[in-house]
């Protein structure tokens, strides 16, 4: 059974390159264009195993949003939150929720999805 990936990016080229990749790969993969589409499809009805999702969205809900939602809504599911900040510059992250430094090469997201999933 296919690993189910949310996959939350403001930025459609980027959305659909990694989607794409993360296909190739093996993993049942769901997209959303913002905060606010990730926060509606944790709501429905798809349980997802990992949620990755991208800190900053413009004029949306922010990734730590989306992070806060998947730990209330779907607590089984690993929550990695993309950010080219520092993470110190970030608000305090949930214990759960892991750091990925962007610029982020394909390799180490595949990487941090099988570790976190074990």
């Amino acid at each position: 059974m296919p690993i189910h990936v949310l996959f939350v990016e403001d930025e459609d080229d980027l959305r659909t390159v990694i989607a794409e990749a993360l296909d190739s790969q093996g993993f049942q993969v769901t997209t959303a264009k913002d905060g606010d589409e990730a926060i509606a499809l944790l709501r429905g009805e798809a349980k997802f195993a990992v949620v990755v999702t991208d800190f900053n969205m413009p004029d949306s809900a922010s990734g730590l949003d989306v992070a806060l939602e998947a730990a209330s809504a779907q607590p089984q599911a690993r929550v990695m939150l993309a950010s080219g900040l520092q993470r110190s510059q970030l608000p305090p992250l949930p214990g759960a929720v892991r750091f990925l430094p962007k610029p982020y090469r394909f390799r180490q997201l595949i990487t941090a999805i099988h570790e976190d999933l074990g």
